[in-house]
């Protein structure tokens, strides 16, 4: 556990990282973080890595093939983004956030070469550039035998492009980021596909056709061997269990049967199909070992990832922050959770789809509490306020000035609906918060507090998972 000067030096790091450009804004080069890993004498390419990118189900994806190569044997980075309650999650060593006292070292190891680098462009380094060589750097430092590098947004001229992936693994492409990355499914993966490189393999999910024609014309001009979700590899079968669900996987080099995943959802059934797929194609042409497989998927989690936080009432958080997240989150809820009233606490980023979202969510929610996050970039209350009203109408609408208000809001809401039909036997109420990643970490960390409290007030815990 970190000790206190740690952690203020940590906070010292943060605060110097947050002063540079956003990582929501994306201007198209690499001339920058190209320039820093030079100078850095390219830590990137003195280890194997896997990419990853895609719209929905990178940071799962990566989380399944760290642990996986860990149980194998191999020493592992993975490096993610954003994170949910502290920055040092985007940096692990073997399935573990990086210590604060490394993460502080490593800043300071690179920090001149920030400053010589900021100098002689003309655009300081972003703050995404500037944690993706921390990244670089501590798992070459440890060393790790492989990186698991996850792209921030797009993908041809994301910072984390300067690598030269053994494998790359593509995600489901849907809209998302269409400022920056086009208005077309065919625009989207073709700026996704840029991390494909020259004679590597490529393992691709399930696409839409638009965007599958895209990424597999980028495969025959890389020479670069495509791997197929449904060709090549698939999810053979899955069934819902208590805590999660089990899946059986048809690999490239095998097939492995009846697997525990402590996660929800057939989406996650196949992220795990497509990390099976990625490692067998890294370590070579034999299957995995079976039994290595079920421990490594069986201790598999997901933080802030339709999330049980909270029992009596349950209170679920998500962090889906598009359309085609918000789509797989009510999609779930319907077919493997048994709840007969459900509240939302909706608090997204206002430059998002938020009207593709609240569309989405209104025909699986009783009701919808619209509040606010921290980020500057959260929806403006009362323009998000007056969306739900439209889609939900006012008398299922309520409005919260800060998370914390909504979320005990929420749950009073949950408490009531129990108590109210009490003489019809117990009713099963949830409360499920979503809209960004942001507003996920900070109620994550809203309902620990909560569950201290109570525990502080009974003596015994809040029950929670």
């Amino acid at each position: 556990m970190a000790n206190a000067d740690d952690l203020e030096r940590l906070k010292f790091v943060e605060a110097e990282l947050l002063k540079r450009w956003p990582e929501t804004r994306l201007e198209p080069t690499l001339e920058r973080i190209a320039y820093l890993t030079d100078a850095l004498g390219s830590p990137q390419l003195s280890y194997p890595t896997i990419h990853l990118t895609g719209t929905n189900g990178k940071t799962t994806t990566s989380r399944m093939i760290d642990a996986i190569l860990y149980q194998l044997g191999y020493r592992t980075g993975r490096f993610t983004s954003p994170h949910l309650e502290s920055i040092t999650e985007r940096i692990s060593i073997n399935g573990e956030p990086i210590s604060a006292e490394a993460m502080v070292a490593t800043y300071n190891d690179i920090a001149l070469y920030l400053e010589m680098v900021d100098g002689r462009m003309n655009h300081p380094l972003s703050f995404f550039e500037a944690i993706t060589a921390m990244a670089f750097v501590a798992f070459a430092e440890y060393p790790v035998d492989v990186g698991v590098i996850e792209v921030g947004m797009g993908g041809e001229w994301d910072a984390t492009n300067v690598v030269n992936a053994a494998v790359n693994v593509i995600t489901p492409i849907g809209f998302d980021h269409m400022e920056y990355l086009g208005t077309t499914i065919e625009a989207i993966a073709k700026t996704k596909s840029g991390i494909i490189k020259a004679n590597s393999i490529t393992i691709l999910s399930a696409q839409e056709s638009e965007a599958a024609k895209v990424l597999i014309e980028r495969c025959i001009a890389m020479e670069s061997a495509p791997i197929r979700e449904g060709i090549e590899f698939s999810l053979a079968k899955r069934e819902i269990a208590l805590g999660g669900q089990v899946i059986s996987i048809d690999g490239v080099n095998g097939r492995y049967e009846d697997l525990f995943l402590p996660l929800h959802g057939e989406h996650q059934g196949h992220n795990a199909a497509l990390a099976v797929a990625a490692v067998e194609a890294f370590t070579g042409e034999s299957a995995i070992d079976r039994e290595v497989l079920g421990e490594a998927f069986a201790l598999i989690r997901s933080p802030g990832r339709l999330e049980v936080m909270h029992r009596e009432p349950t209170v679920i958080i998500d962090a889906a922050h598009n359309p085609h997240g918000m789509s797989t989150l009510v999609r779930t809820l319907e077919h493997e959770f048994d709840f007969d009233k459900r509240v939302a606490i909706f608090a997204p980023m206002g430059d998002k789809d938020v009207e593709g979202m609240l569309e989405l969510l209104e025909p699986h929610f009783d009701a919808i509490i619209v509040t606010k996050n921290s980020s500057p970039r959260s929806s403006d209350l009362t323009h998000l306020e007056e969306l739900a009203v439209a889609r939900f109408g006012r008398s299922r609408t309520q409005s919260a000035t800060n998370l914390s208000s909504g979320i005990s809001e929420a749950i009073q809401w949950a408490k009531a609906q129990g108590n109210a039909s009490a003489e019809r036997g117990k009713m099963r109420a949830a409360v499920v918060i979503t809209g960004s990643v942001v507003t996920v970490g900070e109620a994550r960390a809203i309902l620990k507090s909560m569950a201290r409290a109570g525990e502080d007030r009974s003596g015994k815990g809040v029950t929670q998972i």
